[in-house]
């Protein structure tokens, strides 16, 4: 079997983490952070809002039976993209909306949803902010935060 990653902030990756790791084709979800350029941050590190991570998922999924658009409209359903460097009650450039692309076809598909959603006016009047990035190192949250809402019984928190 083929895998493909993708990466995903969207809010607290608590929620984000659990959403995609129900979706058929997705075999892996991990909750971690990307886009900074701290080594090895933790929670307590990017909880400063000091390292420029954002709380994200990794996803390895197979694209036999799920495709990239899929997932990019699973991502746009889950958090509002309009509102900048805050996902509900969350605020802080750790819960800013980002797509992290893996390969030039990601990010050409990333930039055709974001103006496909614009045209269809869904967001309107409100601007779509996520932002597109191209993913460098994606450092894996502590074991605590993986699988954190199954752990407790949640189905979902806000995202």
């Amino acid at each position: 079997m083929s895998q493909e990653k993708a990466t995903f902030a969207a809010g607290c990756f608590w929620g984000v983490e659990a959403a995609f790791a129900a979706i058929p084709g997705v075999v892996e979800a991990a909750a971690g952070y990307e886009g900074g350029a701290f080594e090895r941050p933790t929670y307590k590190d990017v909880c400063t809002d000091k390292t420029g991570h954002a709380e994200a998922v990794e996803i390895e999924f197979d694209p036999e039976k799920l495709t990239y658009e899929q997932l990019l409209d699973a991502f746009f359903s889950l958090h509002d993209p309009t509102t900048l460097n805050r996902q509900g009650p969350d605020s802080g450039t750790q819960y800013r909306s980002v797509i992290f692309f893996h390969s030039p076809a990601q990010q050409a598909r990333a930039r055709a949803k974001i103006e496909q959603l614009t045209r269809e006016g869904r967001f309107a009047p409100k601007q779509i902010v996520t932002e597109i990035v191209q993913a460098q190192t994606f450092w894996r949250a502590e074991e605590y935060h993986q699988r954190y809402l199954e752990k407790r019984g949640q189905a979902s928190c806000h995202i």
